[in-house]
């Protein structure tokens, strides 16, 4: 069997997981907190994230053991994360928080609540997404740049499994 032939097969299966995930996640805690955006916005953003992190996921448990792999995958959110919380004083900054999946995944979540808001909110709102510099217009752009982490790690891993020969 070709190496490609048997990543996509492995990745086609678990996009069952991928679309599962996010509805699981939400059937339980969506209602509790009561957002404002709408049940498809927020599952959207989360498929978009299960999608990038599982990519990641293939390409540290194909380059790594399996200890190291998960503590890398628990790891790399963390980092990322504190990177894209650092204020932004240098332009790097300022382009490497951009390319954080857990900024784009924020910054979805936020855009996908404020438009919703009307009223006094609206102002609240605008001094919010001004101050973190988001922008209502860039919510199609996070979901663009998820999916395309997750396609950059999926082929990563690829190459990485075609490079060591594991599958």
């Amino acid at each position: 069997m070709s190496s490609l032939a048997y990543f996509l097969s492995k990745d086609t299966v678990d996009h069952f997981n991928t679309v599962i995930k996010p509805a699981v996640y939400l059937s339980m805690f969506y209602f509790f907190t009561n957002p404002r955006s709408s049940f498809a916005d927020n599952y959207l953003v989360l498929f978009c994230l299960v999608y990038c992190v599982t990519g990641t996921a293939y390409a540290f448990a194909i380059i790594f053991e399996s200890g190291i792999a998960q503590l890398c995958s628990i790891l790399l959110p963390v980092v990322l994360t504190l990177v894209g919380t650092q204020p932004k004083n240098s332009e790097f900054m300022k382009i490497l928080a951009k390319f954080c999946y857990p900024n784009r995944v924020l910054e979805a979540f936020i855009i996908a609540n404020a438009e919703r808001y009307n009223g006094v909110w609206l102002i609240t709102r605008c001094g919010f997404l001004l101050k973190n510099g988001y922008d209502l217009r860039d919510w199609n752009l996070c979901i663009f740049i998820l999916i395309l982490i997750g396609i950059i790690s999926r082929v990563i891993a690829f190459l990485c499994m075609v490079t060591f020969q594991r599958k």
